[in-house]
Order: structure tokens, then sequence, then C-alpha cells
């Protein structure tokens, strides 16, 4: 149907709704407590219409976003039109729309005149909700229960006002209350921003113009999604890719998909991928949602406007009881952080057979999950801390990958070593780019980081939560794989204990973590990188003289730092026949 909305308005409108959720954003992060909420701006802010359609969004968290407007559908099925002006739902359960539990959704309704128009809602990662560890993303878990409080569904804030007692109920299960509540006050903060925001252009525009833009926006976002996706050839693309171990045993977990493309239409179908485990690697469906939508969004053209528009043409099947649809209560802390990631790396791999100059060499492939906490010994009060770790963007046709970076469903950022300082019993000693750890490929792999740091308390409880220990992120086209991740502990007699990407241990004061992230993979043969790259490569200190030689075929005199392009010319070619045999 023709908008009743002129071009101009629906331009203005459609900036004004995604700037308010950027503006949300913005009020969230410094009214926030945490380091991990405003320093690492782990959360993510949206707009939906009166029935619960995404609308708008900022350019925030990929998993928390895909999966947030499944959480709004599922939160209001359940309330339906008893949410009044006013009012707030809190949810985390991640079977009724979540992602994990320490994901916390505040879903507000925007009422013009007494007419709901639309509804804002943000989504923060709480860095303890209770559960086994501090942090509560412990990998050894066997069930939901252990991971955290579960919230369902309920009204925090009931006419403007904060229910004290569902606060003080949440707050009774979590190891740190006032940062929690802090935290929570500013998610309030920013819901009530967006709701005012609305009611602004509603009283500017009128709420019907308001509303027809909403609905234009999304037929127009239809319209440019369609006219990409028939730009993919048709056909059917296959591919799998592996999860190491699941926290409790040491099989890896096969997830397989295979994309079909028939005009204007896509099917994404996950038949075939292994059933849901006993660890916490499991992915509610919301999560496995918001990996499809990523990558779409990823091969297409990322200034169309994202909303529900951009997802209409996509058909998702997924087994009920795997591990991307896990049954209730199949624990899921993993499965937004770490299965999130495999499932993005399986979806490029399949479509780089379709579209392969728009789809990446494999990412890190893990968010690197540090979460450590104790008792502070003056206060005698808990404390957390949680941080994901940057590693390396896989090479990309014409471009290296890029180093030290958050990949794919999280993009988060670097969390300051001065802030964590100030904050929490914890001295840093390391921070730097890992040397040949990406992938060698025509367009080399970004490179992992090494961060370490020593603890200043008596003890506490460290818990690891990653991926990409033992299979290497891989590259794509003749490129080459990129370091696998490690993580170490150096005890105060110099003894170094070698852990598993998935652990729960204790430390004492003096021990040394050691995060090693994994690089990014490469991109084409490395045999055709230009000489000239390798040589600022290892002026950088990214690549090693050897591996300039292994991988690269190129020689460089270590004396004067240059390039024999003669010697490197020979070997090259060598090397190429070597290949050819």
């Amino acid at each position: 149907m023709r908008s009743r909305v002129s071009p101009l308005t629906l331009e203005v409108l459609r900036g004004a709704l995604t700037y308010t959720a950027e503006e949300m954003g913005i009020s969230l992060r410094k009214s926030a407590y945490s380091p991990n909420i405003k320093e690492r701006m782990d959360y993510s802010c949206a707009i939906f219409d009166r029935e619960g359609r995404l609308v708008a969004q900022a350019e925030h968290i990929p998993v928390h976003l895909g999966s947030m407007a499944y959480t709004v559908k599922m939160c209001l099925e359940r309330f339906g039109e008893t949410l009044h002006e006013g009012d707030m739902l809190i949810s985390n359960d991640p079977y009724i729309g979540g992602t994990h539990l320490p994901d916390i959704t505040l879903i507000a309704p925007a009422y013009h005149g007494g007419r709901l128009v639309a509804y804002v809602a943000n989504r923060a990662h709480h860095s303890d909700v209770g559960g086994r560890a501090p942090g509560s993303l412990a990998g050894d878990v066997t069930e939901l229960f252990q991971e955290g409080i579960i919230i369902p569904p309920v009204r925090l804030v009931k006419g403007g006002a904060i229910d004290r007692e569902i606060a003080e109920l949440i707050m009774s299960n979590v190891r740190t209350p006032n940062v929690r509540m802090g935290d929570l006050r500013a998610q309030v903060a920013a819901n009530n921003l967006g709701v005012r925001r609305i009611i602004e252009l509603a009283d500017r525009y009128g709420a019907e113009t308001l509303t027809s833009a909403m609905d234009a926006v999304m037929d127009y976002s239809e319209r440019r999604i369609r006219a990409e996706i028939d730009k993919i050839p048709d056909g059917v693309y296959e591919a799998e890719d592996y999860l190491e171990d699941t926290g409790i045993d040491e099989k890896p977990v096969k997830i397989r998909v295979k994309v079909e493309v028939k005009g204007s239409n896509i099917k994404f179908d996950y038949t075939g991928t292994d059933g849901q485990v006993d660890g916490p690697v499991n992915a509610p469906v919301g999560v496995t949602i918001s990996g499809v939508y990523f990558v779409l969004i990823s091969i297409t053209d990322p200034t169309i406007p994202i909303n529900d528009g951009c997802f209409r043409p996509v058909k998702l099947i997924v087994p009920e009881g795997c591990i991307l649809n896990p049954k209730r209560p199949a624990p899921v802390a993993g499965g937004n952080v770490e299965t999130s990631q495999r499932n993005v790396d399986v979806l490029f791999k399949a479509l780089a057979k379709a579209v392969p100059r728009r789809v990446c060499a494999a990412g890190q492939g893990t968010m690197n999950n540090i979460c450590v906490g104790g008792l502070d010994p003056d206060t005698g009060k808990p404390w957390t801390f949680y941080e994901t770790v940057a590693g390396g963007f896989g090479g990309r046709y014409g471009m290296d990958g890029v180093d030290g970076v958050h990949v794919h469903m999280t993009n988060t950022m670097n969390t300051p070593i001065e802030a964590i300082e100030a904050s929490y019993p914890i001295r840093f000693l390391t921070y730097k780019f890992r040397a040949d750890s990406g992938g060698p490929g025509r367009w080399r792999g970004g490179c992992g980081v090494e961060r370490s740091w020593v603890l200043l308390a008596p003890s506490a409880t460290l818990s690891i939560f990653a991926e990409r220990t033992k299979i290497s992120p891989w590259g794509l086209f003749g490129g080459k794989p990129g370091a696998k991740g490690e993580y170490l502990i150096r005890k105060a007699d110099g003894k170094t204990i070698k852990l598993r990407s998935k652990c729960v241990v204790k430390i004492e004061r003096g021990d040394i973590l050691i995060v090693k992230t994994p690089g990014g993979g490469g991109y084409g043969n490395p045999l055709l990188r230009d000489p000239n790259l390798v040589l600022k490569d290892v002026l950088d200190g990214l690549v090693s003289l050897e591996s300039a030689r292994r991988d690269y075929g190129v020689v460089i005199d270590p004396k004067d730092m240059k390039v024999n392009l003669e010697e490197t010319e020979r070997l090259r070619r060598s090397m190429l026949e070597r290949t050819a045999e």
C-alpha cells in the first residue's frame, strides 16, 4: 500500500527514530555504574511499533538486537493490553525470548493522548546475576538454574515508579546489588528518555503520521533487502563448523546449515545440527535468529535501515531440541557469547560459495569471556568483574582483517586498563598484539592480543568461557588459519598452568592470568601478497621474519630490513611449484 507520508517527512522520522535509540544508549552508558556497561558498552537499544515489530535500532550489539524483537514479541504476548502508561517489563529468561541470564531487558510502552503508538526497549549485560560463580558465566554448569536468577516477564516499573519488592527480590540473588541496581536504574532512565522522544515526535507530526511512517519504513527496507537477495545466485549452499567442546565433555559439537536462495527469498535450514548438550553452550532460538539476521545484513547492503522489513524474506528452520533451539532447562550461558559466534562462522562459510567477495574468513570466533570475583578484604563485600577480550578479524577480499577487535556478534569496546585497576583488585602487566597470530593470506587475517594481569586480592574465583583453542579460525580461498587461543595461569613459584577454554578455578594473590586470543583467518594465497605489505607487518611487529619467509615467501634482510626482491621471486616460484605438485 502506498505510504500516506511524504518522502521528506518519512526520512526525517526514520532518522529521528534511529537517533532516539542511539540517544537511549548514550543515556544508559552515562548513568550506568558498572565498567561493563559504562566502558565496554555492553548494551543495546531499539524502537518497536505498537504491534511489537522492530522499527529502528542503534548501532549496538548484534546478538542483542537480532533477538530483541523476539523478546518483545514473546513478552507482549504474555501481557498484551495490560501494559499501561508508565509501566515497564523486565525479563532475562532465555526461553522467553532472552539470550542468557546476564542480559536483562526492559520494555516500555509509549502512549500519546491515551493511545499506544510504540514500544522502546533496551538490553544490558549485568556483570553478575547470581549462580554458581561470580560473573554468572560458569563453563561447567548442567542446567539453567545454576546460571543465576531467572526473571520472567514482570512489571519492574508500575505507573512510573520502580516496584521495590520486585527490585529487592532481584537484588537478593546477586553478588553486587548496589551496582546491579545502579545499572537497572540506568536502563529505566534510558527507556524513559526513549518514551519522551516518541511522544515529542507524535506531538510534532501527529500520532497517525508517526505510525504510518513506521509502516512505510519497514516496507521500504523489505523492498531494498529483496532486491539485494535477488542479486545472489539461486542455489543451495551448505557448510558445517564445530564448537570444540561442551564445557562438560571434550566432544565437539557440529553446527550444520543449508542456505537456499530462490529469487528474493532466502531460507536457512539447520537440520543436521547436533542436539542440545549437558554443558552451557546451547543457544536459545532468539540467539540463532540474531546470527541469521546479522549475516544477511552483512552480505547485502548495510545502508538499508534495519527493521522488521529486512527479515520478511527469511524462512528459518531450527529443529527443536538441537543446540540452536534447546528445550528448557538446558543451560545457555555460553550460547549467547560463543555458540552465536560459531553460528555466524558456519553461515559465512556457506555463503562464501555464493558471494565470495562479500564474505570474510573466520574471525577469532570467540568473545574470550573472563569473569573474576571474590570478597573485598577491606569491606567484606563481594566484587565481580567481567570482560571480553578482542582478537583478530578475518581477511576480506581486497582488505586485511582488523587487529585486536571484537568480531561479529559482539560490538563492544575495549575496557580501559585504568578503569579496571581503579575498580578492582587487579593490576595489568601486558596488553599487546600477538605476532604471527593472523592467518597468512593475500589479505592477512587480523592479529589477536595478549592481555595479562595479576590478582591483588587474597583469593578469587576465575571463570573462563571461550572457544578456538583446539580448532583454528579457518581461512578462505587459499588463506591459512588464524592462531588458536590460549589461557594460562602463572603461579608465584613460576609454574604455568594451561587452562581449559571453559573452566572455573580458584586463584590466589600473585597469580597471573595470561590471555592469548585467536587471530583471524587469511583470505587468498599468501604468496600473492604484496612483499611491501609483508615488510610493513614485520616492521609493525605483527609478522615475524620467519613467518614472512615461511608463509609469504618474502625474504627480508634482517640488517637493513629491506625486501630482497630477487630472492623473494626465486623462493615464491619454488613454493608455487611445490604446491602445484
